[in-house]
């Protein structure tokens, strides 16, 4: 089954003006099949596979010559120095859209790419999949469906029963790619963090009191960290600062690059331990925020997510940077609208009238509407306005 994904637009754009484009995201996010089905005629190579690797490894030249038009090449960031020869091949021919690369690793391939490939590579990350595609499978699913499946394409094409794919997906390739990267001597302190990481979704994130409960220091835990950040399994969103009079707060918020992972490490099973859970709230604004991160991402477009919150409580869920303007979002997991999940939004609006760009409450409900100057949006709809709240 087959699902044309929304950033496939601004690949084939961004084909036609560089000759090389890096496609990076999580694994199993659908990099490789966006980049097959975009350029069907490219021959593809996955240096993944041992044999392909050593092929190319033990005789580069040879192996380009054969693929003289360019081709697809699969987590190339197990082969670095191939980035030598595709500099000099794009070089010599000037020729746009010769090369699709993909990887997982965002540390490694950025520094490669950054020293080999200056000018040359457009870069896209392509996250799993938005409600909007899963919606063209023609299956409906309830919010706390989403919230127990997530978003990766295999749960939905392929029908998996989504705890055990995730429990696949966390032993085969979060903790193979950790090791890869780092050495860590105790698996079971590892294993505890990334349940504890999960227990944070939403939540200010305190590195210290992290690393007292996992029993590691506090240097293990911003290099923990700063890995499941690198390899697309957690990001932060950082607090919004700016030259004002307030006290606000600067330490992140933590969240998932796919809120299913969140929930098979929080033991959640079924959709009744979804609806009784505790962080089903923060769940659900996981998922909000990422159809904004993914909206923005799919166009080719930087994170421009921060959230506000003061000394005395006040808060907003989202604000997106639009110019010197700000667009707000309240983020409320209920069914039910209540003019109380205004208050947020009005504080702002009395604080930074100037700053406003719109003003929307995100809920789970099954009515828009518009109260006064506030929008009140249905989650899974978020991203069909083509209004500037959504599209800046």
């Amino acid at each position: 089954m087959w699902v044309k994904r929304e950033i496939t637009f601004e690949l084939l754009d961004l084909a036609s003006s560089y000759p090389v484009v890096m496609i990076t995201g999580p694994r199993q996010a659908g990099k490789t099949s966006l980049a097959r089905q975009t350029f069907p005629n490219k021959p593809y190579f996955s240096l993944e596979n041992p044999d392909v690797r050593e092929q190319i490894k033990s005789d580069p030249r040879a192996f380009f010559s054969s693929n003289p038009d360019g081709a697809i090449i699969d987590e190339f960031q197990r082969y670095p120095d191939i980035l030598s020869y595709i500099q000099g091949i794009v070089d010599d021919r000037q020729q746009n859209g010769q090369f699709i690369l993909t990887g997982s690793n965002n540390v490694s391939m950025l520094t490669n790419i950054t020293q080999s490939l200056a000018g040359r590579v457009a870069l896209l990350k392509l996250l799993p999949f938005t409600i909007h595609e899963i919606s063209t499978l023609n299956r409906n699913f309830t919010t706390n469906e989403y919230m127990l499946n997530g978003f990766y394409p295999r749960i939905y094409v392929e029908e998996l029963n989504p705890t055990k794919a995730y429990r696949n997906y966390y032993e085969t390739y979060v903790e193979r790619d950790i090791r890869q990267i780092i050495n860590v001597k105790d698996i079971s302190h590892f294993q505890k963090f990334m349940k504890l990481c999960a227990g944070r979704v939403g939540q200010l994130l305190n590195a210290s009191n992290l690393a007292t409960e996992v029993g590691v220091s506090s240097v293990t835990i911003q290099s923990w960290l700063s890995v499941l950040q690198a390899t697309y399994i957690i990001f932060l969103v950082q607090p919004w600062t700016a030259n004002i009079s307030k006290r606000l707060v600067k330490t992140p918020k933590l969240y998932f690059y796919d809120v299913g992972l969140a929930s098979y490490l929080l033991g959640i099973e079924n959709t009744n331990h979804v609806e009784s859970h505790p962080l089903r709230g923060s769940l659900f604004e996981n998922i909000v925020i990422l159809e904004l991160l993914k909206n923005r991402y799919n166009k080719g477009l930087d994170n421009n997510i921060y959230f506000y919150r003061d000394n005395h409580g006040n808060e907003i869920d989202v604000l997106q940077e639009a110019g010197y303007k700000l667009n707000l979002y309240e983020i409320k997991s209920a069914q039910t609208f209540t003019p109380h999940f205004l208050k947020g939004l009005e504080y702002f609006k009395k604080f930074a009238p100037d700053r406003i760009g719109s003003s929307n409450l995100v809920y789970a409900g099954n009515k828009e509407l518009k109260i006064n100057e506030h929008n009140i949006l249905i989650f899974n709809n978020l991203t069909s306005h083509n209004n500037d709240q959504i599209s800046i």
